[in-house]
């Protein structure tokens, strides 16, 4: 067995590449992490507020999963901005960065929408529940989205389970298979009534849905209203507010027809069946054996001071290759640039044995970052006692808060040890955090058991100088408070060589929202290059502004006051070696504390991988908690041997990235080298007019209920706050950020090429319309191997039952399509093609499905099912109000706090008879049809026989078509 696998199999089973510590025992989750961010105003309410939501959701978890599993103990991280108190305890490895949930306000002030983060597949953890201060606080919300205990469970399963929301906020109507209009809504029995609503300078109307022939079933604009009293007890993905719903939509009540992104996602499959496939479940679970769970258990932790000691190895070995200039360079950058003023820093080395160099002291000013960088090491000499050096951290650690817990260590080392599994049990009882920066191919293989172990990070760097793997790597090592005032933003790092007399000049992009506290550092190999540095106006920093230190050769330049806005270039020449590697990095920090950076983190689908999965690159671009679309995202990916892959991610929901502009740039990643460490990093260019903010919570919220019906009368809540392209900025300044990954491992890879075992992936935009009795499908192209490349052929088919398209995709009508050559991966491919004129007919519904071949004919699996559907239509009635003899009362929304355009006090005013307003599968559209033929007919005879002749002439050969463009799955 290789040395890689054996390791993998124990690090697999201490960490799966999510960075929750929740655990499932005894039935109860245990170790949620709930975390308020350091800009959010002291109030003791949300403390009590979050306490309750745990307490109501444990129960109603309880019940929903029959007795299942609840939440057993909660862990709540307040921020170091609120007022000490002796009860509140130290966190270990909880911080905000890692929390399940977390409470901060949103950047752009667009609604409270509880929602979570989730750009995984169907079945697979997201990252964190967000709620804002004012979702906590405000009880008014609980009319819009229900009690908060309720929407908690709802966002749970989302993070926890990995499954969708069963509701379609684009697509809110559909047509059946028999061909009637439904709510998209699971299950299928929620009743309740399809009405327009509308309401302009303060007045108010309803009328009944009508059909528009170039969009879907209903006109925009018209909304299902539920009724508030409900026999229905499923399901909480959609309508959790309901007071009836208590259940997740199963097997028997799910709704597979509607076009839910849980049915895009999950191949229409239910949520519990996915939920019962987790492993909280494994298809069983038994129950707990009472009737209601045990209370939650609460923890108050509060964030300190950061407290961490640099573990740097100076044995014999890190002569080679300059490994201790190298080290010494990287940690000079985080003393000087990184770690947060305020913090506790020691120093420790280690060779056989471990000396400490520099006591604990905390950096409140450059004069302590200074004197630090003094003390780093500079001479190798001696062994390799890894367990030594980490002894003495905590020895360290202990002179200052008299504890380990919850310090961290920065183990940094090029050897190996084979005695370290000797002091696995004293780190696991430290309660320290250790983070492993493996440098070179020779660094023992427990450092990454070390970091899991302990909820730390991994990092590893080569010794080829042109990658800036060491700076890189401390550049990753901020905390995890949340407090991005306080964070280095790192703009540029770059590693290039320089042949001759030769010279690099480009620009970095820096934007309006860092420019504080600005450095330029460079370092070389052998002789000083030729430094210039010119700001966007065009002010040049010559070489004698920098600080230079050819001992360690480093210059450094820091950029007085707020740097500008706007291309900076820099010029770096060689002037003297034949050869010459130069790198070059550049950080900033915030200037309005009101105002987030522009950030980019990097994920990975897991941190250790087993060929032949593969593994998938997250980029998540954003602005606070908004999402920064239209950048320029490229991954490069270093194993530590071979060279480095450049994969440019995409956020365009097809293959890996599963939703479009969301600002998570994604990709498979599956060129595989060999065993071992890989390391990651993501450099992002926001270019001029091109990358703008989005809005996330589009998907994976809690649905915001616009109104119910109750014994006959219509109550309206507050328009949900929208945001249009108005409130956002069109587009962002012109930006650069590189993001410092962390290293992954890789293990059971085949020696020489690799076999072709990956196909396209899955196709899940599959779309179809009708136009002029045409019908046109589109969908993004597949790549060769998964999203990657261009696929060989196409395979598209047709039937009327979208259950055979699934079960017995080979015995459908197929259409030819042989002639159509598939485009590079990620393109828009359309087909259009006419149909049969048996296949289209009024009153019928067609659907279809596509997959992909390879070169080496593997098949990608069936895609997503499209629907068209083609019908006549009638005139849209006016939009005036209906009145009936006896309205029902119209209750206008109470007052509330939110901002909502239009406005969120409505007059009272007449509305139709609830027998007036069609409820959603009331509309049988072939009936419609006949009626309206015969309407027609009667007035046409009343006129005179040939104006009958001609209108009805008109009306059969010229029916309107409406077809339904949306995506739906069947089970197989």
């Amino acid at each position: 067995m290789h040395p890689w696998h054996g390791v993998a199999v124990l690090w697999t089973l201490l960490h799966l590449g999510n960075c929750s510590m929740v655990q499932l025992k005894d039935n109860g989750y245990e170790d949620i992490v709930i975390a308020i961010h350091p800009a959010v105003p002291e109030d003791y309410t949300i403390i009590e507020n979050i306490k309750s939501m745990v307490v109501e959701a444990s129960s109603y978890l309880f019940n929903a999963t029959h007795k299942g599993v609840f939440f057993k103990s909660v862990k709540i991280v307040i921020p170091l901005t609120w007022h000490q108190n002796p009860n509140y305890t130290r966190p270990r490895t909880e911080s905000f960065n890692e929390a399940d949930v977390i409470v901060a306000d949103s950047f752009l002030k667009y609604g409270d929408d509880p929602y979570t983060l989730q750009y995984r597949g169907c079945g697979e953890k997201a990252k964190y529940i967000h709620f804002t201060p004012n979702f906590i606080l405000n009880d008014k919300l609980l009319s819009v989205f229900g009690t908060r205990g309720r929407v908690f469970v709802h966002e749970w399963a989302h993070l926890r389970w990995g499954v969708f929301d069963e509701y379609n906020n684009e697509t809110p109507f559909y047509v059946s298979r028999n061909f009637q209009v439904e709510a998209t809504r699971c299950g299928a029995d929620i009743t309740g009534s399809a009405i327009f609503h509308e309401c302009q300078d303060n007045y108010c109307s309803f009328r009944t849905c009508t059909s528009d022939p170039q969009t879907a079933p209903y006109n925009k604009g018209c909304m299902f209203l539920p009724d508030k009293h409900q026999s229905a007890t499923a399901s909480i993905m959609y309508m959790q507010a309901l007071a009836s719903v208590i259940a997740f939509c199963n097997a028997s009540t799910h709704n597979a027809e509607a076009p839910t992104l849980q049915n895009r996602m999950c191949n229409s499959q239910s949520t519990w069946e996915v939920i019962m496939r987790s492993p909280d479940f494994n298809n069983s679970r038994p129950t707990l054996g009472r009737d209601s769970p045990p209370a939650p258990a609460f923890s108050l932790l509060q964030t300190r001071n950061r407290v961490v000691c640099l573990v740097l190895d100076v044995s014999g070995s890190m002569d080679r290759f300059d490994r201790i200039f190298r080290q010494r360079q990287a940690a000079e950058l985080f003393l000087l640039q990184i770690v947060e003023s305020g913090s506790f820093v020691g120093i420790v080395t280690f060779s056989h044995k471990a000396s400490i160099d520099a006591e604990l002291r905390q950096v409140v000013s450059d004069t302590e970052r200074e004197d630090l960088v003094k003390l780093l090491p500079v001479k190798p000499n001696g062994g390799t006692a890894i367990c030594e050096g980490i002894r003495a951290g905590f020895k360290a650690t202990e002179s200052q808060i008299q504890s380990t817990y919850g310090s961290e260590i920065i183990l940094l080392t090029d050897g190996e040890d084979p005695l370290i599994p000797e002091c696995f049990q004293e780190v696991e009882n430290s309660g320290a955090i250790i983070h492993t920066i493996a440098l070179g191919p020779d660094a023992a293989i427990q450092l990454e058991t070390l970091a899991h172990m302990t909820g730390g990070l991994m990092f590893s760097a080569k010794d080829n100088l042109t990658s800036n793997g060491l700076i890189d790597a401390f550049s990753g090592l901020s905390s995890g408070n949340g407090n991005s005032s306080q964070h280095s933003v790192q703009l540029e790092s770059i590693s290039f060589t320089l042949h001759g007399i030769d010279c690099r000049k480009a620009p970095v992009s820096m934007d309006s929202t860092v420019g504080k506290s600005t450095f330029f550092v460079v370092t070389w190999q052998n002789n000083t290059p030729l430094i210039k540095v010119y700001d966007p106006h065009g002010k040049e920093y010559p070489q004698s502004n920098f600080s230079i230190d050819t001992t360690f050769k480093t210059a450094r330049l820091k950029i007085p006051g707020i740097a500008k806005p706007g291309d900076w270039i820099y010029s770096l020449c060689n002037t003297e070696s034949p050869l010459e590697i130069i790198s070059l990095t550049v950080t900033s920090h915030v200037v309005n504390e009101s105002i987030p950076p522009l950030t980019a983190k990097i994920h990975m689908s897991r941190d250790i991988n087993t060929f032949p999965s593969p593994m998938v690159v997250y980029a998540d671009v954003s602005q606070g908690f908004s999402p920064v679309i239209g950048a320029n995202v490229i991954a490069i990916i270093e194993p530590h041997l071979g060279e480095p892959v450049i994969l440019p991610l995409d956020d365009n929901g097809a293959g890996a990235d599963i939703a479009k502009n969301d600002g998570i740039y994604s990709k498979y990643f599956t060129s595989f080298s060999g065993n071992g460490r890989y390391s990651i990093k993501v450099r992002v260019q926001g270019k001029e007019k091109s990358a703008r903010l989005g809005v996330r919570i589009r998907r994976s919220h809690a649905l915001y209920m616009p109104g119910h019906v109750e014994n006959g009368n219509i109550q309206m809540n507050p328009p949900r706050p929208s945001v249009s392209d108005e409130d956002l900025q069109t587009n962002l300044e012109p930006f650069s950020r590189t993001a410092s990954g962390r290293s992954f491992t890789v293990s059971a890879v085949p020696p020489g090429s690799l076999p072709d075992m990956f196909p396209p992936c899955t196709i899940f935009d599959l779309e179809a319309q009708v136009t002029n009795s045409k019908i046109e499908l589109s969908w993004t192209a597949p790549g060769d191997d998964l999203d990657q490349g261009r696929a060989t052929r196409y395979e598209v088919r047709m039937s009327g039952n979208p259950v055979d398209l699934k079960n017995t995709f080979e015995n459908t009508t197929l259409i030819p399509s042989r002639s159509m050559k598939p485009q590079i991966a990620g393109s828009r491919e359309t087909l259009i093609f006419s149909p049969e004129e048996e296949d289209l007919k009024l009153g019928h519904v067609t659907y279809f499905a596509v997959r992909a071949e390879d070169k080496v004919g593997n098949w990608s699996e069936i895609s997503n099912i499209a629907q068209a559907a083609l019908f006549v239509t009638t005139t849209a009635t006016p939009t005036s109000p209906f009145i009936s003899p006896e309205p029902p009362t119209f209750v206008p929304p109470s007052s509330t706090s939110m901002t909502c355009n239009p406005p969120s006090s409505y007059p009272s005013t007449s509305v139709p008879s609830l027998s007036d307003i069609p409820m959603p599968g009331s509309i049988h559209v072939p009936t419609v049809v006949i009626t309206t033929c015969l309407i027609i007919v009667i007035v046409c005879l009343a006129i005179s026989i040939s104006l009958c002749i001609i209108s009805c002439t008109a009306v059969t050969t010229s029916p309107q078509l409406l077809y339904l463009e949306h995506s739906l799955f069947v089970p197989l």
